[in-house]
């Protein structure tokens, strides 16, 4: 029986992870951040009132199928219209997602038709299913170093020129996803970031409910970090920082792991610093290759190798 394995997060961060996971089981549940409102995403939320597709597009065409049919649905769902007019910059599987959630007036049902299509290798599921708002303490942003601005919206925190301190979701405290619940429940691993910090990855521990499963899994839980911070959202962060910042959102959540690119945290005292911040999290360090030698990017082969060394305790 194949292992079932969970990736929480969102864009591109959570690509890599369902792509690596792919490399060990077809039993995968993807659970997407629904605070998107930039670009095609944003337009059709707003216009709408639409769960943001884009990110759970995006998890679909990871986990689409192998064969022809599968593959060509998936570059179709992930093309985006040229031109001037009012369909330029749209993915069309953007306005698939957004037809078929109105047609069957459940966006759960909307994910699951259109993954039927692209043969889907698991599920795609949102952790909740209203569009959410985020909203940050950011300073910085004034002469004064110590007052704190409030910053509203997904796209303003991630190209923050300020320093986030804590973010909130609104409304406060919504309902998750009951499928996404169930899948924390029954997994063998649960995967958490990469991805942006604090509109991706924090946002997962801010849904009680799905906090709480979070928290009460049996699955072996892993957490992801970032090949390094992130211009706008974690501009300046070490790799202890990042575990800090997510301590102070969710002091009750553990994981078993924390995956790290070794060339990211040179040996050291930096390694000392992040060991006492990992114990916070009752994890840990797991030091690995899992870069894109000379890029930003997770290497998915890499990756899923250290996933599945995770998932055998």
């Amino acid at each position: 029986m194949s292992p079932a394995v969970v990736a929480l997060g969102g864009g591109h961060g959570l690509y890599a992870t369902l792509t690596a996971a792919r490399t060990l089981t077809k039993d995968i549940t993807a659970v997407v951040t629904v605070a998107d409102d930039g670009g095609s995403s944003g337009r059709l939320r707003s216009e709408l009132n639409l769960v943001p597709p884009g990110d759970l597009r995006m998890a679909l065409a990871a986990l689409a199928g192998d064969d022809e049919h599968a593959q060509l649905w998936r570059d179709v769902i992930q093309h985006r219209f040229r031109g001037t007019g009012a369909l330029a910059g749209h993915a069309v599987g953007n306005l698939i997602l957004a037809g078929l959630a109105e047609v069957k007036n459940d966006i759960i049902a909307a994910l699951d038709e259109l993954g039927h299509i692209l043969q889907l290798d698991g599920r795609v599921l949102p952790m909740a299913t209203i569009p959410l708002q985020i909203e940050a303490d950011v300073v910085g942003l004034e002469e004064d170093p110590r007052i704190s601005r409030v910053i509203r919206g997904q796209v303003a925190v991630a190209t923050t020129p300020g320093r986030v301190r804590r973010v909130r979701l609104l409304p406060g405290s919504p309902v998750a996803c009951t499928e996404a619940v169930e899948a924390i429940d029954n997994a063998d691993l649960v995967v958490l970031g990469p991805g942006s910090w604090f509109s991706s990855v924090i946002p997962h521990v801010l849904v009680p409910e799905q906090r709480e499963a979070l928290i009460r899994t049996r699955a072996r839980r892993a957490l992801v970090l970032n090949l390094g911070p992130q211009a706008g959202e974690t501009a300046g962060f070490s790799a202890e920082r990042h575990l800090h910042v997510l301590s102070q959102h969710a002091p009750s959540f553990r994981v078993d792991q924390i995956i790290v690119d070794s060339g990211t945290v040179p040996p050291g005292s930096e390694r000392a610093h992040l060991a006492r911040a990992a114990a916070q999290l009752g994890a840990e360090v797991r030091y690995a290759d899992v870069s894109v030698h000379g890029t930003s990017k997770h290497d998915v082969g890499k990756l899923g190798a250290v996933l599945g060394d995770v998932l055998a305790g």
